[in-house]
């Protein structure tokens, strides 16, 4: 939701978006948290029951794989389709990297499909992290247990150690170079899942360490992600050493630092929890089209100036309709593509 309204608000008059803006946090980073933590559990739960073996992990990939690659897919060769028909400069070659998931590892996502660069950092996450845990095992003669935290750490100390090369190596100007080089690259943030998956590890092995602070911790996390967004950057220049290499653990610590009261949540009632409850369940969708589709390609492309002069009703039009069309959109591949594509997982394990 913060992301889908992040971008929703450039469809806002600047001061109305400004505001907007204050409500919004780094979705995104909450998310790679949120993916590790879930994603962790499930890995942690699977070698457990039937240790680190080459089928299991083959099992592992073919779930997550039919999780995420069709809904990836059927909106990548979507706007493939939109732009071999509207744009005449484009060629399939340009967009290749797309399909591999190479488009960003160390270099600039390009603009074709904005929304895929942190699908590519969750698709090198789920192939990295279980062949490290496997080659630690194997290697190190350790107890998968051991190699899930070593794992977790030396992903950690490895990227954050790239980030601080690269702060000493080249130079940031301004808001784009920062995102270009540090925010959107595998190699600058698949941290983020492994702070997931360190609490994924606690909440396995220690739960009572897990949720013994659960309040303490979940104040503290609110409010060092409060400081991340609203203090630090008061005081720290966006070329500087903490935004560089070390905003991007920050946040991850506040965000790692709520689930403990979060993950206890199992259930709920009242007029909210329907609807947040089924937002989860499209968010995947809504996350896809919200940008390159819906704000790019439909309301990018209706021509006001025949409609109206009205800036007022421009606004509050296109605002509207950017939410239903999300929304609706979403729902309509979450019911007619995403759940039978998940549900042929099954015949294929």
């Amino acid at each position: 939701m913060f992301v889908v309204a992040g971008h929703g608000s450039a469809l806002l008059p600047p001061k109305i978006g400004n505001i907007s803006n204050l409500f919004i946090f780094d979705g995104v980073s909450i998310f790679f948290v949120l993916s590790g933590f879930l994603i962790g559990g499930i890995l942690i739960k699977l070698i457990e029951e039937n240790g680190i073996e080459i089928s299991v992990l083959k099992n592992f990939w073919v779930r997550r794989w039919f999780r995420t690659l069709p809904n990836y897919f059927l909106i990548l060769l979507t706007l493939c389709l939109l732009n071999l028909f509207f744009n005449e400069g484009f060629t399939f070659r340009s967009v290749i990297r797309y399909f591999i998931f190479s488009q960003n590892l160390f270099w600039e996502h390009t603009g074709f499909f904005p929304e895929a660069w942190s699908l590519s950092i969750e698709e090198w996450f789920y192939l990295i992290m279980p062949l490290l845990i496997g080659i630690l095992t194997i290697t190190l003669n350790k107890s998968y247990k051991k190699s899930v935290f070593l794992a977790c750490i030396i992903i950690i100390v490895l990227v954050t150690l790239f980030r601080s090369f690269r702060f000493f190596q080249i130079s940031i100007n301004d808001i784009n170079d920062w995102d270009v080089m540090y925010g959107k690259q595998v190699a600058t943030r698949l941290d983020s899942l492994m702070f997931g998956v360190v609490g994924a590890y606690i909440n396995y092995f220690h739960k009572s360490l897990w949720i013994k602070f659960k309040i303490q911790l979940l104040f503290t996390g609110i409010l060092i992600l409060l400081a991340s967004k609203f203090l630090l950057p008061q005081f720290t220049a966006i070329g500087g050493i903490y935004s560089c290499v070390f905003s991007f653990t920050l946040i991850s610590v506040g965000t790692l630092f709520l689930l403990p009261y979060l993950s206890e949540l199992k259930t709920g009632n009242g007029l909210l929890y329907k609807p947040i409850t089924y937002i989860s369940l499209i968010s995947y969708s809504m996350y896809l089209l919200n940008l390159s589709i819906v704000r790019r390609w439909v309301i990018g492309n209706i021509p006001w100036q025949e409609i109206t002069d009205n800036i007022y009703i421009k606004v509050v039009l296109n605002y509207s309709i950017y939410w239903l069309l999300v929304i609706g959109l979403s729902i309509l591949i979450y019911k007619y593509f995403e759940i039978p594509m998940t549900s042929l997982r099954e015949r294929v394990k």
